[in-house]
């Protein structure tokens, strides 16, 4: 089986998995564990690589990454147990969001090019950043009309799409740095033709506190 299709199955199994944690809230719990247990291994390994011989830069860098993942495990799972049934329609636009604006970045990147956004992470480019605004709020914006989860303005409503989609990619490109530090392609190897679990939720880890944040002013 090749890159793409491994890519498109892992797809399916974890659209699959997204979809049934929206309807059972003890089983999205247990996924939440599962997550933060496999990004805490990842940035464990991450930061040997890149302290080989520094054992107290490893144990603040694995303490601050143990404490940034029980605030996010923690603020989902206290967001949605206030509220599961509404609640979780908004947990399921900030995970749109940053989704939209992955997949954004990447074909407007591969289709237009251009000038380069950063050396930290050589494939994104201005047209990608772009492209991941443009994406978010198009999915963003009709997903809130048809779900109708929250009054807001539309032009709040496209400033809080734009903060958000562009919070998801400082935290794709905070994991980027780690890896670039790290000499590493992907941060694990646990989910086929996509990497590691922070491979995957780089820009959820920063972009879906916030927002609950937002959501809970």
């Amino acid at each position: 089986m090749n890159e793409l299709n491994k890519r498109i199955l892992t797809s399916v199994m974890l659209i699959l998995i997204l979809l049934y944690t929206f309807i059972n809230l003890y089983f999205l719990y247990i996924i939440i564990l599962i997550v933060s247990f496999f990004a805490l291994d990842e940035f464990i390994k991450i930061f040997k690589k890149i302290y080989p011989s520094n054992n107290f830069k490893i144990f603040i860098s694995i303490l601050i990454s143990l404490i940034y993942l029980s605030f996010f495990s923690s603020a989902i799972i206290l967001f949605l147990s206030n509220s599961f049934e509404l609640n979780k329609y908004k947990v399921l636009f900030l995970i749109l969001i940053c989704i939209s604006t992955d997949i954004g970045g990447f074909f407007f990147g591969r289709l237009i090019g251009g000038k380069k956004l950063t050396k930290i992470s050589p494939k994104k480019t201005y047209s990608g950043l772009g492209g991941s605004l443009i994406s978010s709020i198009v999915v963003g914006y009709l997903y809130i009309n048809i779900q109708n989860i929250f009054a807001m303005s539309n032009s709040k409503l496209v400033f809080l799409i734009i903060f958000l989609s562009l919070t998801s990619q400082v935290g794709d490109l905070l994991i980027s740095l780690l890896k670039r530090k790290a000499n590493l392609k992907d941060t694990g190897t646990i989910l086929p033709g996509h990497g590691g679990i922070l491979d995957r939720i780089d820009g959820i880890l920063l972009a879906l506190p916030l927002g609950i944040i937002i959501f809970s002013a």
